[in-house]
C-alpha cells in the first residue's frame, strides 16, 4: 500500500536531516528514556522512523531498536550507517504484524500515525502499535495539537469535521532543489488521543505538549504545537 508522502522522503533523502525539527534528538531521546523507564538491553519499535535519528541514538545507549518506515529511501539511508543494535526495514505502519515482541513502541514527529487521515488509518496503526507491546509495554506517540492548529496558524485549511490539517509548502533535496509539497496531518486533542489509546487496551499515563528539542512533562496547553502520550499496555 502506497502513500502521498513517499515521494517527497524520495526527494528529501538526507536532506530531511538539516530541517531545524530534527536538531533536537538527544533531548528529546533523554526524555523518552525517562518517562517510558528504558534499561539496556530492552527492545524498542520505532515506527514511522524516518533516516533513524531517534533509533540511532536509542541504539548508542545499549538499547535494541527495530525502526520501520513506510519511505524505502529513509530505511537506505537509516541502514547505510546504522550503529550495533538499530536495524531498519521498509513497512507500513497500517500493516504492523508484530505480536508482544517489544518493551517499548515510540511514533514520534509526525512518524506514520500523524500522517494516516483517512477514516479509521489512525486507529489501524494505534492496534497495530498496542499488539507489539508485551504486557505492561510502553508507548510514546507524538501528535499534532489541533489547539495550536486553529490558534496560531493563519495560513492553514483545516478540516474542523475531521480534524485534518492540509497544507501547500515546499521540500528541499540535498542540493537545495524545490519541490512543492501538499501535506495532510491529523491534529488531535489530549481527550481524543485518551479516548483513541485506551480504545486499543493502552491506560495513558500522561499527556504533555511539547516541542520538537524540548520535550517534558508540561501539561497541555493551547500553546504548543505537539503532544506527547505515555501509554502502558494493560
Amino acid at each position: 500500500m502506497g502513500h502521498w508522502f513517499e515521494p517527497l522522503a524520495d526527494h528529501m533523502g538526507e536532506a530531511y536531516l538539516r530541517y531545524s525539527f530534527t536538531k533536537g534528538t538527544v533531548q528529546e531521546v533523554d526524555h523518552i528514556v525517562d518517562a517510558l523507564g528504558l534499561e539496556v538491553g530492552q527492545r524498542v519499535l520505532d515506527v514511522g522512523c524516518g533516516p533513524g535519528r531517534h533509533a540511532y541514538e536509542l541504539a548508542q545507549r545499549g538499547i535494541v531498536v527495530h525502526g520501520i518506515d513506510i519511505s524505502e529511501r529513509f530505511v537506505e539511508i537509516a541502514r547505510a550507517s546504522a550503529p550495533d543494535g538499530a536495524t531498519f526495514e521498509r513497512l507500513d505502519a497500517r500493516s504492523l504484524e508484530f505480536d508482544a515482541e517489544f518493551d517499548a513502541v515510540i511514533c514520534l514527529c509526525q512518524g506514520a500515525f500523524g500522517l494516516m487521515t483517512a477514516d479509521g488509518e489512525d486507529a489501524t496503526v494505534v492496534a497495530g502499535l498496542a499488539r507489539a507491546l508485551r504486557p505492561g509495554g510502553r508507548l510514546a506517540l507524538s501528535a499534532f495539537s489541533s489547539y495550536f492548529v486553529v490558534k496560531h496558524w493563519e495560513s492553514t485549511d483545516f478540516d474542523a469535521d475531521t480534524g485534518v490539517n492540509h497544507e501547500h509548502t515546499e521540500v528541499r533535496d540535498r542540493d537545495g532543489r524545490a519541490m512543492g509539497a501538499e501535506l495532510w496531518t491529523g491534529c488531535y486533542t489530549p481527550r481524543e488521543l485518551r479516548l483513541l489509546l485506551g480504545q486499543h487496551g493502552l491506560g495513558v499515563d500522561s499527556i504533555s505538549s511539547v516541542e520538537p528539542g524540548a520535550y517534558s512533562f508540561t501539561p497541555p496547553t493551547v500553546d504548543s504545537a505537539e503532544f506527547l502520550a505515555i501509554a502502558t499496555r494493560t
